[in-house]
């Protein structure tokens, strides 16, 4: 499986973006996924895990009540819907395939995108 992120870019404090995960060479269906960021300097930190299902989410609460994640099966996809950004959410996001069921760890993560940047400057 090789997964692909997009969607990112500028966007003022308090603007809206949606990044998408968009998966190839297999299927995601049966997996939990993530999304993770990366800021210069900092490490490597969980945003948003969604279960195989939808069902089930979680996030950091940092982002919480601000971002939404989704998964469209049929289409091999997961989603981000980031509003009210912040100047701290500036960083690169990446979206990842999870070996076990909703963990906020990165090391079970066993499959990852190359990232897409946001930036949130005015």
């Amino acid at each position: 499986v090789q997964l692909v992120e997009s969607g990112g870019g500028l966007v003022q404090p308090g603007g809206s973006l949606r990044l998408s995960c968009a998966a190839s060479g297999g299927s995601i269906g049966r997996y939990a996924m993530g999304w993770f960021r990366q800021a210069p300097g900092k490490e490597r930190e969980f945003v948003a895990h969604i279960s195989w299902s939808g069902t089930n989410t979680g996030y950091a609460s940092s982002v919480k009540g601000r971002f939404t994640i989704s998964r469209d099966n049929a289409k091999n996809t997961v989603y981000l819907q980031m509003n009210s950004l912040k100047p701290e959410d500036t960083a690169v996001y990446s979206c990842a395939k999870s070996r076990v069921p909703l963990t906020t760890t990165p090391q079970e993560y066993d499959v990852w995108g190359q990232g897409t940047q946001v930036t949130v400057s005015s």
